[in-house]
């Protein structure tokens, strides 16, 4: 049995427990339609936020690199209720060792897929910057 098919039966059962019918018209996909959907929410759990980073380059530039207002959704994983925002990201480039600006959406996005914890969201995309670049300061 796939993981998918695993999800499916839970959400089957879930229904199932809160008394309604799983097989009834409104219903009749809903399981597979959940399962899909979590897959998809959760598909930063297989990958690794500093893998985003493979391009770096060294740029005679010192100043500081923002990209701001990242929009954003995770779930938490206290209730597997969701959570959303805007996110910022800046750092301060050592040695001219500089991303492409896109890269630390992409990170972000990959970290909030998975369940999550505001903290510990941010700290995660912090040490993958952090792995990938050592720039002189961070701010997530």
């Amino acid at each position: 049995m796939t993981n998918q098919e695993k999800m499916e039966k839970a959400i089957y059962q879930f229904l199932e427990a809160l008394g309604e019918n799983p097989d009834r018209e409104g219903l009749k996909d809903t399981p597979k339609r959940v399962a899909k959907m979590y897959i998809e929410m959760f598909s930063g759990l297989n990958q690794d936020p500093k893998e985003q980073f493979t391009a770096v380059f060294s740029e005679n530039h010192e100043e500081v690199v923002i990209v701001k207002d990242i929009p954003f959704y995770s779930m938490c994983e206290h209730h597997l209720v969701p959570f959303y925002g805007k996110a910022h990201i800046a750092y301060l480039p050592n040695d001219g060792r500089v991303t492409g600006l896109s890269k630390l959406a992409r990170a972000f996005e990959v970290a909030s897929k998975r369940p999550q914890l505001q903290e510990r969201l941010t700290a995660q995309v912090a040490q993958a910057l952090e792995d990938a670049l050592a720039p002189k300061g961070i701010f997530v």
